[in-house]
């Protein structure tokens, strides 16, 4: 299989690859448990309302050109909008969004029904207010890999603490199934 990101052809799993055996579904979730991650929302809307989700998958992977990744689980509600949809905004929270980290992440719920909290950005896309940082991109790659897709995106336009004048953010860390706030004090000698 191949994957066009816009830029280059880049060769992934071929058909012939065996997935077989391996590691338990649950002995790899313990593994990664203790493998802290930063924690996003992502919103989109492909035509038929929003729809937003909370991922710990998203890593940078290419500043230029720049290109983003995350993956979404085929059970979320809001995967079939965000893997329709044209467009994404990652939504990069601090501690003060642990409430939005918690919505986003719950089941059942309207994530929209607070339209204080949110707007649209002059692109249309829907975007959650009061971030420190988020970042609009053009969905430039999708595929199956086991029960997710993997999403590669293309940054377009930013909000970054600094177009605010904002102090240093304290990120929103997942760890062990917990929500944890990073600073100072968390830092080790260099």
């Amino acid at each position: 299989m191949t994957i066009e990101l816009g830029v280059r052809i880049v060769e992934g799993l071929t058909p012939e690859a065996s997935l077989e055996g391996g590691l338990s579904p649950q002995a790899f979730k313990l593994a990664f448990r203790n493998h802290p991650a930063g924690v996003a929302v992502i919103t989109a809307d492909a035509g038929a309302g929003p729809a937003a989700l909370t991922a710990t998958s998203v890593f940078s992977i290419s500043a230029e050109p720049p290109l983003l990744v995350f993956s979404l689980s085929a059970t979320s509600s809001a995967a079939p909008t965000i893997v329709a949809a044209d467009t994404v905004v990652v939504h990069l929270l601090g501690t003060a969004q642990i409430e939005l980290a918690r919505l986003c992440a719950a089941s059942g719920v309207d994530r929209f029904a607070d339209t204080t909290r949110w707007g649209r950005l002059e692109s249309g896309e829907p975007c959650f207010h009061g971030v420190p940082a988020w970042i609009r991109g053009r969905i430039v790659g999708r595929f199956e890999a086991g029960a997710s897709t993997v999403v590669v995106v293309h940054a377009l336009d930013a909000k970054t603490p600094a177009d605010a004048g904002a102090e240093a953010v304290r990120p929103l860390v997942y760890h062990n199934r917990e929500w944890h706030g990073l600073s100072d004090w968390s830092r080790l000698p260099s």
